[in-house]
Order: structure tokens, then C-alpha cells, then sequence
């Protein structure tokens, strides 16, 4: 068959684009209307007319480069015709290949065929599995996880701070994703890229930011809850490296789903998390607050 390969020619393609199911289907509307697709980064194999494959990316309204590519669908016995889309689009939109992820059932193990389908047309033009992570919700109607009493909450007093503590975390940290970074970059370096690269853009207010600390005031943890362009969410934790092992991550965890928790009904009906799944300790504090795996995502890197 001869396929034609192509952006999408503008919004009135988007039925087309859609044609091909994904839970982000929904979302891929408003993204469009908001900045953070282009057309020019929503790809489609046509065979006559009719779609084969699509691929598109996904970044932070303004951006100049797409930041995920996180829809990649096929139909059946679509995968070179999926390959050579990935193939050409990359070519097109330019630059160093972001990231790929994308949302899978918690279960997904037990029918791993279009997961690792998906996985294996990306892996044949060089890109390597990086991480899967685990999606975690808390609902309302739900209980409020009840922290110990150990420990006293604060704001955090100022970026120095905020800096000074996201680089102390992250010696020994179990997150892929940090470790990667710290194999290429210095710790303040990471630190500061997520700080004012991610955690600082959420139009939600700072003074929901938390510092744990021990009665005395010295610091122990810290947590970021914050809003996105969807909800709700717990944008970071984390326990400093001299209080690890003590149960504080409980603590710092019912802080933050107390912060968001008390936001409007209408705010969101739940607060949304990610954590790796080789974060044994982070996913436990998880479920204990009342959290549920509703659903993984797969990463693969270039």
C-alpha cells in the first residue's frame, strides 16, 4: 500500500486524529486550544484516506520544542507503517528526541501485546526503556491520611531554601528519572532545572509548599503540592537523607493531601501522584494514605 505521511492539516482533522482510541483523546482538544499541541507535532499515516498510525507530542504552553511524545497508535499490523511515521515526523519536527511515555493498565503485564507492540517500533529507532511509574489518586469522599504529630509544617523561606533542600534529597534518591540527571549534571544543577524548569510554572500559589521539620525547626522533608493543567497533584516529595527510615514520608504525604484536599470541592475530585515502580518505599506511603494504583506509564528514552 502507499501511505502518506503528514501533520495534520489543522483542527478539522482533529476527528480524524482521534480515530484511533487512547484515554488522552479527550484531553488532545483542549491542548491544541491551549498551546501545548501543535498541528505540526500531530502526525498521521493515511493508507487512501483511511489512518494507519499517528504519533504526537506534547509540551508546556509556549514551549519551542515538544517535551513528551506520548501518543503513538497503530492499527493492527500497523507497526512499519508506524515505524516509518515515527521515522519521518522525528525527522520533521528536529532536535534531540524527548521522551516517550505513555499510560498503560496497572496490570498491563497480564496482555503485554500493544504495550510492548508500541515499545518495540520506538526500540528499533534507538530509543530504550527507561522507567515505568506507577499513577496514584486519592479521591475525595475518600479519609484524610492522618499524620503522627511528630512533625510541624512551615512555607518554605524563600528559593535558597527550596534549592537547598531539592539538592540535599537527592543523595540516595530511588527515582529514575533524578538519577539519570545526576549522572550527567551536578546535584544543584538538577535541583535547580526542577525547581524553576517544572515545580515554579505551576500557576498554583507557592505558600501550599511545605517544609517538614523536627519540633526544634530543623528540617526533614518537604512537599510541593501544586495544580496543573488537569488537576490537582503532589508534584514532589521527599525526605531528607538523614531521616530517611522513620516513617516521616507518611507525615509529609498527609501534609500535602491535606493542602489540596482543603482547595474547593470544585477544585478537582482527586489529587493525582507518580512514583517509579522500583520506589518500593514511596508507592507503600502511597497506598497507606489512602491512595490508589489506578493506572502505570511506560517511559522509554533516546
Amino acid at each position: 500500500m502507499a501511505l502518506t505521511f503528514r501533520p495534520i492539516a489543522g483542527p478539522d482533522e482533529l476527528d480524524l486524529f482521534l480515530s484511533l482510541p487512547y484515554t488522552l483523546n479527550d484531553e488532545i482538544p483542549d491542548d491544541l486550544a491551549g498551546g501545548r499541541r501543535r498541528t505540526g507535532w500531530m502526525w498521521v499515516a493515511l493508507d487512501e484516506g483511511r489512518l494507519v498510525a499517528r504519533v504526537a507530542w506534547w509540551s508546556r504552553a509556549g514551549a519551542a520544542e515538544p517535551h513528551l511524545m506520548d501518543i503513538l497508535d497503530f492499527v493492527v499490523g500497523g507497526d512499519a507503517a508506524a515505524e516509518e511515521l515515527v521515522r519521518t515526523a522525528l525527522a520533521a519536527v528536529g532536535g534531540t528526541p524527548p521522551e516517550y511515555m505513555r499510560f498503560v493498565p496497572a496490570g498491563w503485564r497480564d496482555d503485554p501485546g500493544d504495550v510492548e507492540a508500541r515499545m518495540a517500533v520506538l526500540g528499533r529507532l534507538g530509543a530504550r526503556p527507561l522507567v515505568e511509574r506507577r499513577n496514584m489518586e486519592w479521591r475525595r469522599g475518600a479519609p484524610l491520611p492522618a499524620g503522627s504529630g511528630r512533625l510541624k509544617f512551615r512555607s518554605f523561606g524563600g528559593t535558597g531554601e527550596a534549592l537547598a533542600l531539592l539538592t540535599a534529597a537527592l543523595e540516595g534518591t530511588l527515582d529514575a528519572h533524578s538519577r539519570a540527571d545526576l549522572r550527567r549534571h551536578a546535584a544543584g544543577d538538577v535541583a535547580a532545572a526542577h525547581l524553576h524548569g517544572e515545580l515554579a510554572r505551576y500557576p498554583s500559589p507557592r505558600d501550599w509548599w511545605r517544609v517538614a521539620t523536627l519540633p526544634g525547626g530543623d528540617p526533614v522533608g518537604f512537599v510541593f503540592p501544586a495544580r496543573n493543567d488537569y488537576g490537582l497533584i503532589i508534584a514532589y516529595i521527599g525526605v531528607l537523607p538523614g531521616h530517611r527510615g522513620r516513617g516521616y514520608i507518611d507525615d509529609v504525604l498527609a501534609e500535602g493531601t491535606r493542602v489540596l484536599a482543603a482547595q474547593p470541592p470544585g477544585a478537582a475530585p482527586r489529587i493525582r501522584a507518580t512514583t517509579d515502580v522500583t520506589n518500593v518505599p514511596m508507592a507503600e506511603a502511597f497506598l497507606r494514605a489512602g491512595y490508589v494504583n489506578y493506572r502505570n506509564e511506560v517511559t522509554m528514552v533516546w
